[in-house]
């Protein structure tokens, strides 16, 4: 049966690519994205590819968008066997965590971390009943607590909660075929990162791999080996 996965943030860069790679192995893929003429146009590019590829709109930081989503996926596939966490804000950078804007952290940990536990919530069951589900949580070196750096104290935050939030769930969803990972997508040329130094394609490497190869679960990966939390 073929496998339908969802990608968050997807109408550009990494989730966009991901999307492609995701596809290009034969898995029905959902493009979502806020942006709802972005998001088409973005679907429509892979479809015009030969690539299976659907758009729905999807706000993340919005509890009813989300539901939406859950109930939408369940009524026309009655599944969901990937999820892969894309979405993602940077938008404190330049702050020490002592100048931290308070309403700007509140915004990212909206994005970065609610959005992804929501969609587990959501989506989890679906992959209980099935009993299979592949969840990946794109997490930053910024994240780790071996590596974390000043200068942006809301997206370190939240993408430490990422990695708290993907143990937590590997622990209570052990023994089950779903499995939750992070990963580190590396310092990756994007909108985000205009300093980058990492193809796009290298960026979702990782993120494929989890999704359809790995067979570990609550693990933190960059470049398809394990790294430190």
């Amino acid at each position: 049966m073929q496998k339908i996965a969802i990608v968050t943030g997807a109408n550009r860069g990494i989730g966009f690519e991901v999307c492609r790679q995701l596809a290009y192995l034969g898995i029905k893929v959902v493009l979502t994205a806020r942006d709802e003429k972005k998001g088409r146009e973005a679907a429509l590019k892979l479809q015009n590819e030969g690539l299976d590829v659907l758009f729905y709109p999807l706000d993340v930081t919005s509890v009813q968008s989300i539901l939406g989503l859950g109930e939408w996926v369940e009524k026309t596939f009655n599944r969901v066997d990937i999820l892969i966490n894309n979405a993602g804000i940077l938008i404190d950078r330049g702050y020490s965590a002592l100048e931290a804007d308070i309403d700007k952290i509140r915004e990212t940990m909206e994005t970065n971390v609610y959005g992804p536990l929501q969609l587990c919530k959501t989506l989890v069951p679906l992959m209980l009943r099935n009993g299979f589900g592949r969840i990946v949580n794109f997490s930053s070196g910024a994240g780790s607590l071996s590596r974390i750096r000043t200068g942006q104290p809301g997206y370190c935050i939240s993408k430490a909660s990422v990695n708290v939030i993907t143990r937590l769930l590997a622990n209570e969803l052990s023994g089950t075929n779903v499995y939750v990972n992070s990963m580190d997508p590396g310092p990756v040329h994007t909108d985000m990162n205009p300093r980058g130094e990492r193809s796009i394609a290298q960026g979702a490497d990782t993120a494929v791999w989890l999704a359809t190869e790995c067979a570990e679960t609550g693990r933190f990966f960059s470049d398809r080996k394990n790294i430190e939390w």
